[in-house]
């Protein structure tokens, strides 16, 4: 199993008494200014130490649940429910629709650790920080990290509620995780042959796509979605990217789902923009499928890879 690379240059300048106290009285520093550098081997592995004491077995499967998207933690059964604002070092989630708890439990028969909310750089964290929680769940013992978002669909073929298994990125903020990881190969491409099976089998329409990572916060231009449609995007989000480079830097087989809360413009005369309350809603309405998807093929994992 692999776990976050110890690099004994990144300790940090000053030791802190680990505590269940808010992030910046910990840290001591505005969250924009935490780099890499401040989450070192020793420090994930406080973090690690502080939720393995207080956890009933060591997590197999990681789950990080997008906007509207964490009603799936309520399927956890045997659960216990860490808020971020009583972890070491992590931030607040400070977005509608991100409830904000580290979450565990059984699904499915597979004991997992859920995100229910996720950070993202436009809230003020670096993708350092935004990125940490992979480095804390690998090192909890998770084999497989599954992440999920929201996204505006760019393939004019694809339509508001469908849902997506994200075959590649293109990442436009590059700024989490050390120098150099490869992630040509960071979804795993068992897992989505796996996933499309149980999609079958349970009658889920799914698509297929390459998922585009940018900063936000606002929704994107008419000329970058034109362009982003030219470089072989799909989809459009504001997260997932920095998750899946650390995720896979940390050896996490990865599987990412794309939820499609709206269509992107790509005409100057259209009238509608989207709106994240309507995200919101349309993540709501579609919900039940996500969770039964995931659901599913997490009880695939326990009978195949577990």
């Amino acid at each position: 199993m692999s776990t976050p690379i110890k690099d004994d240059s990144r300790h940090s300048t000053s030791s802190s008494t680990i505590s269940s106290a808010p992030f910046n009285s910990i840290v001591g520093e505005h969250p924009n200014a935490v780099t890499n550098r401040f989450f070192s081997y020793e420090r994930i592995e406080e973090i690690s130490n502080y939720l393995r004491k207080k956890i009933a077995a060591a997590p197999e499967v990681a789950i990080i649940c997008g906007s509207g998207l964490g009603g799936l933690a309520e399927l956890i059964t045997d659960k216990i429910s860490f808020p971020y604002n009583e972890i070491p070092y992590f931030p607040s989630s400070t977005v509608p629709g991100h409830r904000g708890n580290l979450i565990f439990g059984i699904l499915n028969g597979i004991y997992v650790v859920c995100m229910q909310g996720r950070f993202h750089p436009y809230e003020g964290y670096t993708t350092a920080l935004c990125a940490m929680p992979v480095r804390v769940m690998k090192m909890l013992g998770a084999h497989s990290l599954i992440v999920t978002c929201a996204a505006g669909a760019i393939n004019k073929d694809y339509n508001i509620g469908d849902m997506m298994i994200i075959k590649d990125h293109l990442n436009f903020s590059n700024f989490a995780g050390p120098r150099f990881p490869p992630v040509g190969h960071a979804y795993d491409r068992e897992y989505v042959t796996l996933m499309k099976q149980v999609a079958i089998k349970h009658g889920h329409e799914l698509r297929e796509g390459i998922y585009s990572g940018l900063g936000g916060p606002c929704y994107e231009t008419i000329a970058e979605i034109r362009a982003l449609r030219i470089l072989g995007g799909d989809a459009v989000g504001m997260s997932v990217v920095h998750e899946v480079t650390v995720g896979a830097h940390c050896g996490f087989r990865i599987l990412g789902l794309a939820l499609l809360t709206n269509k992107c413009l790509t005409e100057y005369n259209a009238a509608h923009e989207s709106l994240h309350e309507e995200v919101i809603r349309i993540s709501e309405l579609k919900a039940n499928d996500m969770q039964q998807l995931i659901l599913n093929f997490v009880g695939v994992l326990k009978e195949n890879y577990v």
